[in-house]
């Protein structure tokens, strides 16, 4: 298929590129990924924990897939809004309840300790399924002893708004958490564990996957102090000097209680990457998958993209226009401090990026892009994303929109807001993290 014929051209670059997002979506969804990863029944009871943005999903998956006549039952956390509607004529053998994210609250920490009683008095014959997602770490709240929920609220919002990247906020977790940094496997034992993940981290570390709560840590309390100290944020004196003295050390990888358990990946962003460049290529539009692990500040991001674009543009790169440059990974955004008689706008690690990308690209003719969670929520608003095309800046210019003013109120949504190019998909039942299509043409 030759350029001049490819079916892509005569779709408009929008469409094109939602067309590339959906099936990145499509391949992460469970019911697609987690039938060949199930074990057999085992001679025992088979209990299903977990939480995650794909929490609910991922059950429904198991409960559709398990055979009708073995025994299923266990408790599922996933987001407020983020449970799928349940197919007609499908039983329900688990149980799913929602709690808040990105900040926990009350419901999570009654879901935590609903699960942990889930899993007492277990034998070797039984066998725990872990549905695991992004989103975990905030569903699944269990403070250590001497730290409550407010300081846990507390710590979570300063971790999000100072810049850490998503190790370093796990890092801080697994430390002050009774079940995160593989403390509720350690709980399950002596029964078989399996943990089906659905990864949403930069090299899918499971262990950083919802601060790895069945996987053993490597991390140490004094790396979670090296964090805390480096974004000044404040522990409770007490919780402090546990710290200092080791006392809140996570299981470590020798611990014979983790034997034999497994971790089974059952979606990766590579994979929905590839599914969107195979689509893509379907439509006789070159894709370059540029990574799936890119992190750093999502508006500087955004300004390395737009050179990319740009130097493709140009005829100066190894990929040659037409294409569609494809990335994941998991960016950050610093909240700004206000200035006097500014106010704080609202957005997410999409938006800013496509922001730094507009303002980079100062409206190339000939470059399009999409960038847009996977799980459908941009930070915590109503969109996945945005779009960002050659008349961004001259349509936002003709309402008084600035793209430096909102970068400094960290205001993307309002941005693109105005501009009727936020991305609305509504919760998608999965999570492979930030999902980003650049189409050069």
């Amino acid at each position: 298929m030759t350029s001049a014929t490819a079916p892509f051209q005569d779709m408009p670059p929008a469409e094109l590129l939602r067309r590339l997002y959906d099936a990145a979506v499509q391949r992460a969804l469970p019911l697609h990924t987690l039938g060949a990863h199930l074990p057999p029944p085992p001679r025992g009871r088979t209990v299903v924990i977990g939480a995650g943005k794909a929490g609910g999903a991922m059950a429904q998956a198991v409960e559709a897939l398990w055979p009708a006549e073995a025994p299923l039952s266990g408790l599922v956390v996933t987001r407020y809004h983020h449970t799928p509607p349940r197919p007609q004529g499908l039983p329900q053998r688990i149980e799913v309840v929602e709690a808040s994210h990105p900040v926990p609250d009350e419901a999570g920490m009654a879901a935590a300790e609903r699960i942990l009683a889930a899993v007492q008095g277990l034998t070797a014959d039984d066998l725990v399924l872990c549905l695991i997602s992004g989103g975990g770490s905030a569903l699944l709240t269990l403070p250590c002893e001497g730290l409550t929920l407010q300081d846990k609220q507390r710590i979570n919002r300063e971790l999000l708004e100072c810049g850490a990247h998503i190790g370093e906020m796990n890092t801080v977790r697994k430390h002050l958490s009774r079940i995160k940094g593989g403390r509720l496997a350690t709980l399950c034992a002596p029964a078989r564990m399996i943990t089906l993940t659905i990864s949403d981290v930069p090299g899918d570390d499971p262990s950083v996957i919802a601060s790895g709560p069945t996987v053993p840590d490597a991390s140490t309390c004094a790396d979670a102090l090296a964090i805390l100290d480096r974004y000044g944020i404040a522990l409770p004196a007490a919780v402090r000097a546990r710290l200092e003295a080791g006392e809140l050390e996570s299981p470590k990888p020798d611990d014979p209680r983790f034997a034999g358990q497994e971790v089974r990946m059952i979606a990766t962003p590579q994979q929905s990457l590839e599914a969107a460049a195979a689509l893509a290529a379907s439509l006789g539009l070159p894709a370059h998958i540029l990574s799936d692990e890119v992190e750093g500040e999502s508006r500087e991001v955004g300004k390395v993209h737009a050179a990319l674009a740009r130097s493709v543009a140009l005829g100066r790169s190894a990929f040659q226009a037409p294409c569609v440059l494809l990335s994941g990974g998991e960016t950050t955004v610093t909240v700004r401090p206000l200035q006097p008689g500014q106010t704080r706008g609202k957005g997410g690690r999409a938006g800013e990026f496509c922001l730094g990308l507009a303002q980079s690209l100062a409206g190339h003719p000939r470059i399009w892009a999409l960038a847009a969670d996977t799980d459908g929520i941009d930070g915590m608003e109503e969109n996945a994303g945005a779009r960002v095309d050659p008349g961004t800046l001259a349509r936002a210019a003709a309402q008084g929109l600035k793209v430096t003013d909102h970068l400094a109120r960290n205001d993307a949504h309002g941005f693109f807001q105005a501009l009727d190019d936020l991305v609305v998909t509504g919760p998608t039942h999965t999570n492979v993290n930030d999902f980003r299509a650049i189409l050069i043409l």
